[in-house]
């Protein structure tokens, strides 16, 4: 398989809700707003987490307050609290056997990026884990495929970008590279379908085959 496959982190390889959910709520609470329940912030797995605390404060310091301590609590302890689903590592696994490269490509900070992938295994599966950058720089996942396809030379005609969210369809679709939607993470059938995804794929061990697929042309 001569294809680069490039994988989204959260909602994609693992299911970050208990760490990231936990630590927005709390860091809106240290900076004296109110914190919605829970499962009503499932939303803000994706996005960059500037745009999010930008919808409760106004932009400017307040939002980099937050932010800031939203990696205090993070990076305290709070990026260790997620869970892998099931069936992926043995995906990803299979994968990597047949792809000429792989990546992690997320808007999750690159500091916290990579200890997550090492810590539960994924690290010797994959080439290079890509993450934004703390000044918000790469915050647009677009330009941070950019600087993939930049500094890794692949084709993106022959790479295939694997995400749960729209913004990981958009960064694949300004690229020309073919867009996987899966739906176990926090976007959605709907949402995947509506950005434009190329493919749905609804349980990771159907990722694998249908990566076949797309790299044999027949589909």
């Amino acid at each position: 398989m001569s294809l680069t496959v490039l994988f989204d982190l959260d909602g994609t390889l693992t299911d970050p809700a208990p760490g990231i959910v936990g630590c927005f709520r709390q860091a809106l609470i240290d900076t004296g707003h109110e914190a919605p329940a829970f499962e009503t912030l499932k939303w803000i797995i994706g996005p960059s987490l500037r745009s999010s605390f930008a919808r409760f404060m106004p932009e400017g310091e307040a939002v980099e307050a937050a932010l800031a301590r939203y990696r205090l609590h993070y990076g305290g302890g709070g990026l260790y609290d997620l869970a892998l689903y099931p069936g992926m590592m043995e995906a990803v696994e299979t994968i990597r056997g047949e792809a000429a490269a792989m990546f992690v490509c997320t808007a999750k900070p690159e500091p916290f990026a990579q200890p997550i992938i090492e810590r539960f295994g994924y690290a010797p599966l994959f080439d290079r884990v890509y993450g934004t950058t703390l000044d918000g720089s790469l915050d647009d996942k677009g330009d941070l495929m950019a600087k993939i396809i930049a500094e890794q030379g692949f084709d993106p005609a022959r790479a295939i970008m694997v995400g749960d969210r729209k913004h990981d369809v958009a960064a694949a679709r300004r690229h020309g590279v073919t867009a996987i939607g899966v739906t176990w993470g926090y976007g959605g059938e709907a949402e995947l379908t509506e950005s434009g995804a190329t493919h749905l794929c609804a349980q990771p061990s159907a990722l694998p085959g249908l990566i076949a697929a797309i790299a044999a042309g027949r589909i």
